[in-house]
């Protein structure tokens, strides 16, 4: 007889091979015909909302690994608050203004567009912003990223850009915006001020150069002295000494005035040794020493101009570097600039927008600033001005998009002010109010933009480009002021509401303006547009009023924004500034924020350094649920490293977990849970055991979802596949589903734990392995799953009933036991004694205690060490021992009897004369029993 006929053998159609690169997509078509999102979203109609607000990615590229685990994050959340009950209307959207197209669409013309007309330019860029905005809707959906992408949010929509003009109106209105001269990041490469996000620091060598100011003025304490007498400056950047007006010292720092033989310099007394080592001086003596404001209005000779220097006083002068003597180029620097207010000092500029001299700096006029070094380091020599030189390597800010150093350089642009006092309190404070309302994951980023929000200057918003939102600024053709009224401001946006951002380049102003708005200082109604647009930050902070706002299925404020760490200096602030200084209070109610993906050596991946990986190239290789999965196993608070090593472990993973799944859905084919299952109380207690290890998982996972660290769920799920129940639970379980009659109580009690297993865990992985997870729902029966598709279902709810803690205690110190058991078998086999365990016979040496809970389940041993036999000792009776060990201690022999054909196990019953001479007692009962 063919006794592997009788036995319940798994059935199912759940293929071992995921196969995932090419069944994903087939997924993908059905989700699209039946419209999953829409599907979802009315499965939750009249639910509590939850908005995740998306945060718009350029439209500028194909998606690589770390925008994919950005969308991939959000949609994990999305999927897991569906599961929770909440209706999740999901925006997704695109910044489509901006250098980064701009340049693009430049690199792409090359000498073509050298003097092209800016309203084609405008053309080309929208042209490629909506290509990348169709790619990557393709993109992100192929990740199984469940969103409104029929209808997303573009910021070059008009009823978009009207409302970047309406901010900047309530924002003109409130005092808050205004033009002025002062310094800004310049890109030399790009010709047009930046913002504090769009900098990024890069180590740079530079000239470091000591150079000597003479002294004018007659100083009382030095008045005896007849050598020469100057204060010395170092600075790492020469070019800016042409706009030098002043020489700043710290009022409370002591200085010296230092002999060195053909004259004698003034720097900070505790830098004298460290400066003439530097400079390789010696012999040094030290004449006089006082206090820093002592020096405070005498004038020093400038390098070139025919107008002195003067000194002035300034807390940020600091002993760190230097020589505590700080040149002052008020047109060069933020703390230049301030210092130049606070004394009413010119503000020289001769630099112009490609970052050349212009006539005003002499003899350098038409050399680039970088070029100009060695010429005014040679000059300064000649002079008698230089002191000493060389090179340094040190930290510079440098451009986020051509990745070339930047400039200080003070241009008329236009700000927003922070720290302007008015009726509703100044914005930088109100802002760091607001942080504090906020939830912010991982807490330490509250810190990070805390910093950041109370250091940044005030806001730069105008740029000197072509794409992107014009600022709604008239000037006057006749006397060259800006014209800004309310009705100027109200045409202007009823034009771009109604014709796009276009309009401005292309219609006349006397067809949209009325003919009130005039002049407000010569009365001229002769007014020409600006050419200066809005900075893309700007934009894109003003998303949750563009978005959240009109739209009727979403609300103000989002329960969450999410985006990587870099946005505390981008998006996340620009949304926190606009939503204050607009409406007076935060645009979000929760912020979290991940780390960057990064390659092997720990570098962020770039397109510059050649490291990129892209989205595509992972799923058509893995599968977008191993990239899903991914991002649901590393801890996004940190930077999260990426190589094909780390796709092969995670692939592995998966493995695992699509193996556990398939044995349960393959041992419950002819299970009917409705009519079949088995009471708790009634349950196997192993099966009870496992359904409390089941509910804590559950508890677990969830806990780690809210906390938003799903690295820890997935690492239990994973955990609680490959060890509780793969290693443990499934296996131990075999015996008892193969081989006992197929309706049996016990092997009933069994597939009422599966089920409830299999249950569970598809859900708890819906939200990461969205593909597998629908893949599994297909194969669980109809009267399981009744709705077609898991995105609807409900998250598994942890039932304390469930959780029996003595039995839970009880097991632990089982499979303690088992563990010591399984090292004496595993010797064994390493021995050649032994194959399988089931050839085996165990002797198992226990104190009183331990005796005491495995006399209660001798019967059931065997099944749990899965061995033939077991036999129980005193740990007195332990060969060779001195009955002073702790124990267990084990023996292990070969199992007596025969191997039953049907269950494999020894038993001595088999042969045994009867019907079935090959098989055990057990066996041949059960057969008995079936036929």
């Amino acid at each position: 007889m063919d006794y592997k006929k009788t036995l319940n053998l798994p059935r199912t159609e759940f293929p071992m091979k995921a196969k995932l690169p090419s069944r994903e997509p087939e997924m993908l078509k059905r989700w699209d015909e039946m419209d999953i999102y829409q599907v979802v979203r009315e499965g939750r109609k009249g639910k509590p909302l939850f908005i995740l607000h998306d945060g718009p990615p350029y439209a500028n590229g194909d998606i690589h690994i770390g925008t994919a685990q950005n969308k991939i994050l959000k949609d994990i959340i999305n999927k897991y608050m569906v599961m929770q009950g909440y209706d999740c209307p999901y925006v997704p959207g695109w910044d489509c203004h901006g250098q980064p197209i701009e340049r693009e669409v430049e690199k792409q013309l090359g000498e073509k567009g050298e003097g092209m007309d800016r309203v084609e330019i405008r053309r080309r860029c929208r042209d490629y912003a909506m290509k990348y905005v169709e790619r990557q809707s393709h993109q992100f959906r192929r990740l199984g990223v469940v969103g409104d992408f029929a209808d997303p949010y573009l910021t070059l929509a008009p009823e978009y850009e009207a409302t970047d003009i309406e901010v900047f109106t309530r924002l003109y209105q409130k005092g808050l915006i205004y033009q002025g001269r002062k310094p800004v990041h310049w890109c030399m490469s790009c010709e047009t001020a930046l913002a504090e996000a769009e900098i990024e620091y890069k180590e740079k060598e530079s000239y470091s150069i000591y150079v000597i100011f003479p002294l004018v003025d007659e100083f009382e304490p030095l008045k005896d002295i007849s050598k020469p007498k100057a204060l010395l400056i170092w600075t790492t950047t020469p070019w800016t000494l042409p706009g030098n007006v002043a020489v700043a010292l710290h009022p409370g720092l002591d200085y010296s005035a230092v002999d060195l033989g053909d004259r004698v310099v003034v720097m900070a007394s505790a830098l004298v040794e460290e400066v003439t080592d530097a400079l390789d001086h010696q012999g040094y003596q030290v004449l006089a020493t006082f206090k820093g404001d002592e020096l405070e209005g005498l004038r020093v000779g400038h390098p070139w101009a025919d107008r002195d220097s003067v000194v002035v006083l300034a807390d940020y002068v600091t002993l760190e570097q230097g020589t505590g003597c700080v040149h002052i180029a008020p047109g060069h620097g933020q703390e230049d600039y301030l210092t130049g207010l606070e004394y009413e000092l010119p503000m020289v500029m001769p630099v112009d927008d490609r970052g050349s001299f212009t006539e005003e700096a002499w003899d350098f006029a038409g050399m680039n600033v970088e070029e100009a070094n060695p010429a005014i380091i040679r000059d300064l020599k000649e002079r008698g001005l230089l002191f000493g030189w060389g090179k340094t390597t040190h930290s510079y800010p440098h451009c986020w998009r051509c990745k070339n150093p930047v400039i200080f350089r003070a241009t008329p642009q236009w700000f927003i002010a922070l720290d302007l006092k008015s009726d509703e309190g100044e914005l930088r404070k109100r802002a760091l109010d607001e942080i504090d309302s906020v939830s912010w994951v991982p807490p330490g980023t509250r810190r990070s933009i805390s910093d950041m929000v109370e250091g940044r200057p005030d806001w730069c918003i105008s740029r000197q480009r072509s794409w992107g939102v014009p600022l709604p600024i008239l000037y006057c053709a006749d006397c060259g002021a800006e014209v800004i009224t309310p009705e100027s401001l109200a045409a202007i946006k009823d034009l771009i509401a109604r014709k796009g951002s276009d309009a401005w380049f292309t219609v006349d102003t006397k067809e949209f303006l009325p003919g009130s708005v005039r002049c407000l200082k010569c009365e001229s109604g002769e007014l020409s547009k600006g050419t200066d647009i809005v900075d893309v930050w700007f934009e894109s902070g003003v998303s949750h009023l563009a978005v959240l706002r009109p739209r009727k299925e979403l609300e103000w404020p989002a329960d969450m924004y999410l985006e990587g760490q870099d946005q505390h200096r981008g998006w996340f602030q620009s949304s926190l500034l606009l939503a204050v200084a607009y409406a007076g209070s935060a645009p979000y109610r929760q912020v979290l924020t991940h780390g960057f993906v990064v390659d092997g050596e720990g570098r962020k991946m770039s397109k510059s350094l050649g490291n990129m990986i892209y989205a595509q190239e992972i799923c058509e290789n893995n599968g977008a649920d191993i990239l899903r999965l991914w991002v649901a196993s590393v801890d996004y608070s940190t930077d999260m490293p990426f190589s094909t090593e780390t796709m092969e472990r995670i692939s592995e993973t998966y493995r695992r977990v699509r193996n556990t799944i398939r044995f349960l859905l393959g041992n419950t084919f002819d299970f009917d849970y409705e009519k079949d299952r088995i009471d708790w109380q009634e349950m196997e207690e192993i099966d009870r055991w496992i359904i409390s290890r089941l509910h804590r998982l559950i508890a677990q996972v969830t806990e780690a979802f809210e906390g938003h660290v799903y690295y820890q769920a997935t690492q239990a799920i994973h955990q609680f596949c490959a060890v509780q129940l793969s290693s443990l639970y499934l296996d131990i379980l075999k015996d008892r589903l193969y081989t006992a009659p197929a309706t049996s109580r016990e092997r009933r009690s069994a597939q009422t734990a599966m089920t409830e297993i299999l249950l569970a865990i598809t859900r708890m992985l819906a939200p990461v392995l969205t593909f597998t997870a629908e893949e599994i729902w297909g194969h669980i029966p109809e009267s399981l799953r009744r709705l077609e598709t898991v995105q609807l279902a409900e998250w598994p709810v942890y039932d304390e009933g469930k959780v029996d803690e003595k039995l839970l205690e009880k097991w632990e110190r089982l499979l303690k036991i088992r563990e010591e058991v399984y090292r004496a078998i595993e010797e064994k086999r390493k021995q050649g004694e032994i194959g399988t365990s089931l050839e085996a016979l165990v002797k198992i040496f226990v104190r009183e205690k331990q005796m005491e809970l495995l006399e209660a389940e001798e019967e059931f041993l065997p099944t749990l060490l899965i061995v033939s036999q077991v036999e129980l000792h005193d740990i007195k009776d332990y060969p060779g021992g001195t009955g002073d060990e702790i124990g267990p201690l084990v023996i292990v022999e070969s199992a007596r009897g025969e191997k039953c054909l049907r269950c494999w196990n020894y038993r001595e019953t088999v042969g045994e004369e009867g019907d079935h001479p090959g098989l055990c007692a057990r066996c041949r009962a059960v057969l008995k029993e079936i036929s």
